[in-house]
């Protein structure tokens, strides 16, 4: 058995405040490796920046390493744990930015970086797109990073999977009326691929968009291990109106319930994907030559 315990992250980052975001993705680094040994801490898209910035992207754009990378990598090291976060960054070139994932371990090292492939939107405007799909061999196995709007590609999911991750690391800034989307495509994912997926998604807004967390991990056979769902919130919120020993269901609760601040934490073994790769065959049994579509222009 290769049992790692993961923990997914949701909060809402100031927006274009990147040290006092760090400060608070410091805390919950703390608050969660003190209260169990934990592996890997995952945190949304743009998670030192926020999202709706536009044209003051490129005052928070970092190069990597740079700041925010140096320092999740101290907390990393000091707490003996692997994180992948999200933020905004440059090259040489300091008009050509990207919306990146990075991974950081144990060691104080930077294990790895993706560029986002799929910009939607606005995006397009601000972020230079990237062009290939990192997989980050590392001692809890091998780790892909995917962001946002990637996780409607099956594609991006399904390359990561053929060149050998057995965890994808999917950072979202989702919005919360297209949240039932979400929760589909990081379940077909994780399906489809026999891979585990461990998602999180922001919560709270910035300028007009409303973001709906619901972060979850998932394993190979899209059975959810841990999440941070609405409908929790709601069962709680009602029970504690109704008095203890209530089973008022969630469809009862209030109806403006909003998704939080926390963490979810799911101890999984990566032994179970190739068991249910060997099992099933989705990998095995593929025909690309009849997949030439695939590959062409719309």
């Amino acid at each position: 058995m290769r049992e790692i315990t993961i923990a997914t992250v949701q909060f809402k980052p100031k927006m274009g405040e990147p040290e006092d975001n760090l400060v608070k993705m410091s805390d919950f680094v703390s608050k969660i490796a003190s209260q169990q040994k934990v592996d890997l801490i995952i945190f949304p898209e743009l998670a030192t920046s926020g999202n709706e910035l536009g044209v003051r992207f490129t005052e928070v754009a970092q190069r990597i390493p740079g700041p925010s990378v140096n320092l999740m990598a101290q907390r990393a090291a000091e707490y003996g744990v692997y994180i992948a976060f999200g933020l905004c960054t440059k090259e040489r070139v300091e008009s050509v930015i990207f919306n990146s994932a990075v991974l950081v371990g144990p060691d104080g090292e930077l294990l790895g970086n993706y560029n986002k492939v799929h910009l939607r939107g606005e995006e397009r405007m601000a972020f230079r797109e990237g062009f290939k799909y990192p997989v980050i061999e590392t001692e809890i196995g091998n780790i892909g990073l995917l962001l946002g709007w990637d996780l409607a590609f099956p594609e991006a999911a399904r390359s990561l999977a053929l060149e050998g991750a057995e965890l994808l690391c999917v950072m979202s800034n989702w919005e919360t009326t297209q949240i039932d989307e979400y929760k589909t495509y990081v379940k077909a994912r994780a399906l489809e691929n026999a891979v585990f997926v461990a998602s999180s998604n922001r919560v709270g807004e910035d300028v007009t968009v409303n973001y709906g967390g619901e972060s979850m991990i998932v394993g190979p056979r899209g059975k959810v291990h841990a999440a941070l769902t609405l409908e929790k919130k709601a069962a709680e919120k009602a029970e504690k109106s109704t008095g203890e020993g209530a089973t008022e269901t969630p469809a009862a609760a209030p109806a403006k319930t909003e998704p939080s601040e926390g963490y979810a934490v799911a101890r999984i073994d990566l032994d179970e994907v190739r068991k249910f790769r060997e099992e099933f065959q989705h990998i095995q049994t593929r025909q690309p030559l009849t997949y030439r579509a695939i590959v062409k222009r719309y």
